[in-house]
């Protein structure tokens, strides 16, 4: 820490994750002192592997680029705003067609690099089982958040607490996988040759999935009392739900062309790039809670992965979620406790981006309140960012689910938009509103930053 801190504000920041580290870069820029608390390495929870900041524990993809996509407009409008985890996802981008994934290592070491090396930010190791409630603190523990603290936060929200599950997508090695089964292609074409295909006849995707419906399963506590959240569902539940579940999703063969046929396959399995070396491909869409030998022998029938090597086994984890309408406001503080402020997957807000724009406004709200300011720039739901702070804290939503960004809870634009393109133009229009807005925010923002 620098002498010139000694007599900053400070806000403590629990949980260094994507929320908890963009809290805390956003936090640091404004002049605040800032305690970042982080159990790892000292403690490691079922779904962590590595030391590192903003470990990514899921898929390595940050979903679609494109600003006339919510989660593309959303990215862009992080970037604006001078977000440290769009910095590193840009530099560590890895190819994937139409959207935008990230070599998982190299992003999590930039962060880590970043945050360590910043004198405004003190790095406490070890785990945190009370929530300091009359100190401006912020909660970015993430859905795993652990036993004693879980326990806490309950006591201060006064509620019982909710969650679901959700699941890790297998990693296998590139040099394992049959290329003479399997093609390189994006869909439609769009972005080169991103992904790996493997394609399969209707007599083989029958197979796969009546293997599928049948195999083995880890057993998860309580999982079939829970929620399993539906945009991360487990590959053998999607199977169970009828014969051409699969088809319209993971495996959909639309906008593909197997160059051994001309034509497209009865249905396709899709890989992605992991890392930047291009040594490791997760499988698109096949979160799982097989037994690990099972993933092996029934993936395997897929042609390509027969003797496919793998670098990470799918898994399960159950994720915890605040009730958030009945106890946060739209600064994503409580409001029993104006003081606690929360961040990430545990505010119900769902994915990598939307946790990490949670992060960056827990932050600058936690800021001003350090900084004794009143009056400040409020995203409204014209904006990505603000929509979903104001979503997670609508009183009225009775029946809340962890929610991804999205155009139906952003304000709806006027005029019509008709013709081929008129879902593009509408679309379009949303994010050039969304991002004037954004720049307006900025201009208030940049004088705050001292360290910028």
């Amino acid at each position: 820490m620098t002498a010139a801190l000694n007599n900053a504000p400070s806000v403590t920041v629990i949980g260094a994750g994507l929320a908890g580290c963009e809290a805390a870069n956003i936090l640091s820029s404004m002049g605040i002192k800032v305690r970042l608390c982080e159990m790892k390495p000292v403690k490691m929870t079922p779904a962590h592997h590595s030391e590192g900041f903003a470990e990514l524990v899921c898929s390595n993809s940050l979903r679609a680029a494109a600003v006339e996509n919510a989660i593309g407009l959303l990215k862009e409008e992080l970037r604006r705003l001078g977000s440290l985890i769009m910095e590193a996802a840009d530099r560590a981008e890895v190819p994937a067609g139409g959207a935008l994934a990230v070599d998982r290592n190299e992003f999590s070491s930039y962060i880590t690099a970043k945050i360590r090396n910043n004198p405004n930010v003190e790095i406490i190791e070890g785990e945190i089982v009370k929530v300091p409630e009359d100190e401006i603190v912020i909660v970015a523990t993430g859905p795993l958040t652990s036993g004693a603290l879980y326990d806490d936060i309950i006591r201060l929200t006064g509620d019982g607490g909710m969650h679901f599950f959700d699941a890790a997508a297998p990693i296998v090695s590139f040099d394992s996988i049959d290329m003479t089964k399997a093609f390189r292609a994006s869909r439609y074409g769009k972005g080169g040759d991103d992904y790996i295909n493997c394609p399969m006849t209707k007599e083989e995707y029958i197979a796969f999935r009546n293997e599928l419906v049948l195999a083995e399963r880890a057993e998860v506590k309580d999982f079939d009392k829970e929620i399993v959240f539906e945009g991360c569902m487990p590959i053998e539940t999607m199977a169970s739900r009828g014969e051409d579940t699969m088809r319209f999703g993971p495996l959909k063969p639309v906008g593909l062309i197997d160059p051994k046929t001309g034509k497209e396959p009865y249905a396709c399995l899709q890989l992605r790039q992991d890392d930047r070396q291009s040594t490791m491909y997760n499988l698109v869409g096949f979160q799982t809670r097989l037994k690990w030998p099972e993933q092996k022998r029934v993936f395997g029938m897929i042609p390509g992965l027969g003797n496919a090597e793998y670098m990470r086994y799918g898994v399960m984890h159950r994720n915890s979620y605040l009730n958030s309408p009945k106890c946060l406001t739209k600064h994503y503080s409580l409001r029993e406790y104006p003081k606690v402020f929360f961040a990430g997957q545990i505010t119900g807000v769902e994915g990598y981006i939307e946790s990490t724009a949670s992060g960056y406004l827990a932050g600058y709200y936690a800021g001003l309140m350090a900084l004794g300011i009143d009056n400040c720039f409020e995203p409204s739901a014209d904006t990505c960012i603000g929509s979903m702070a104001l979503y997670v804290s609508d009183p009225s939503v009775k029946h809340f689910t962890p929610m991804n960004a999205n155009h139906g809870i952003m304000s709806p634009i006027a005029g019509r938009f008709k013709g081929k393109t008129g879902k593009k133009d509408r679309n379009r229009a949303i994010a050039d509103r969304a991002l004037d807005e954004i720049m307006q925010m900025k201009e208030f923002i940049d004088p705050l930053r001292k360290n910028s």
